[in-house]
């Protein structure tokens, strides 16, 4: 999908902002690549949004430059800029049809009006929304209206194509639909795209890469297998999918890596990196084997979780110690434990697990 020319697509370098006093977005680099679908992901107040503002150009950085296609835009104004944006509400004029609501930005512009109307159609086209285009938004469905937004904003062949949490106000269901759409008619287009979410489903769903954010800036980027396979810090671990996390010593065993846990030594089929003693472990509850009591370290089900395709279910390791040290594990029904229930004993192993250090970043 991407280019090989370095000066295509789009580059942050060094870019900073500081809003009310605090550091928002600090020392950032990003390059995404001419056709690239990149995701900033990361909670609530992480900077992700301030940084997609910046590239549209509605906030300027305190430090470092924007550049798209090899030119800085970093002083442009955002109507000169070749951005176009999909606001999380859609931003729709109400008394406006479909149709009027996508040619806007083109009537701003003086395009032509047999231009217009044939732009106009292009998009609806794309987005399979030409029975509506005499609708007002009101009497359209949220998936609908996300797709009028959409074609608003491709309507105007921008260089880079940016959405702020474009799926967050549809359902669950629809939300999946959804994002499959804008991914297919991103690749269609071959459109540099930068999207913000804070959901990790669907940021490794539709994603060539995903950059991780945390307290302003980008703790891991990266393809969605390796986030998920071996995530950099302990923070990306367990904000890209689930993570159990157990303080123990790893030790070499005659049998292989062992974690040895207050005292008790669980054994490990295999370590993402060499690493011997403190640590704290990574492990995704699907890496957590269990079985009979009879192989891997003991321990006594507290609780079984249906969910739907699999049921995940919560350990304690018998452990001398008196907080109890808890792992999840995902089975589904051919698991030799898929029968037994809260008070059961089993046996523990670990497929593979994630060694990282008291900063918290993978040894």
């Amino acid at each position: 999908m991407s280019s090989n020319d370095e000066t295509s697509g789009l580059t942050l370098s060094g870019v900073g902002k500081i809003l009310g006093g605090r550091t928002i977005v600090d020392d950032l680099d990003l390059r995404v690549g001419r056709g690239e679908l990149v995701c900033l992901l990361g909670p609530s107040g992480c900077g992700k949004t301030t940084t997609l503002r910046m590239i549209a150009g509605f906030l300027t950085p305190d430090v470092g430059t924007i550049t798209i296609d090899g030119a800085d835009v970093t002083g442009v104004p955002p109507e000169k800029r070749p951005t176009a944006m999909v606001f999380q509400n859609y931003a729709l004029w109400p008394h406006m049809t479909v149709f009027e609501n996508v040619a806007y930005p083109l009537k701003l512009r003086r395009t032509p009006k047999n231009e217009i109307t044939a732009r106009v159609h292009e998009m609806l086209e794309l987005v399979n929304l030409m029975h509506h285009e005499k609708s007002r938004p009101a009497r359209i469905s949220g998936g609908e209206q996300q797709r009028v937004a959409l074609a608003r904003a491709l309507v105007q062949r921008p260089a880079v194509l940016l959405l702020d949490e474009p799926l967050s106000n549809l359902d669950a269901k629809l939300r999946v639909r959804v994002r499959e759409d804008i991914r297919e008619i991103q690749q269609r287009l071959g459109i540099t795209t930068v999207i913000v979410t804070h959901d990790q489903d669907e940021a490794l769903s539709i994603s060539d890469r995903v950059a991780v954010m945390n307290a302003g800036r980008i703790e891991q980027y990266s393809t969605p297998t390796v986030l998920y396979r071996s995530p950099a810090t302990r923070f990306v671990g367990g904000f890209v999918g689930a993570m159990n996390t157990i303080d123990a010593e790893l030790r070499t065993g005659p049998d292989g890596p062992v974690a040895v846990v207050d005292g008790l030594g669980v054994p490990v089929e295999s370590v993402s990196t060499p690493a011997d003693g403190s640590v704290n472990l990574g492990v995704r509850p699907e890496n957590v084997l269990l079985g009979d009591g009879s192989a891997g370290a003991p321990a006594t089900i507290v609780r079984a979780i249906p969910r739907g395709h699999f049921t995940e279910v919560v350990v304690h390791l018998s452990t001398a110690a008196e907080q109890p040290v808890e792992l999840r594990s995902y089975i589904d029904d051919r698991s030799p434990v898929a029968r037994l229930s809260a008070g059961d004993r089993v046996g523990v192993r670990l497929h593979s697990v994630l060694p990282y250090d008291a900063d918290g970043r993978l040894r």
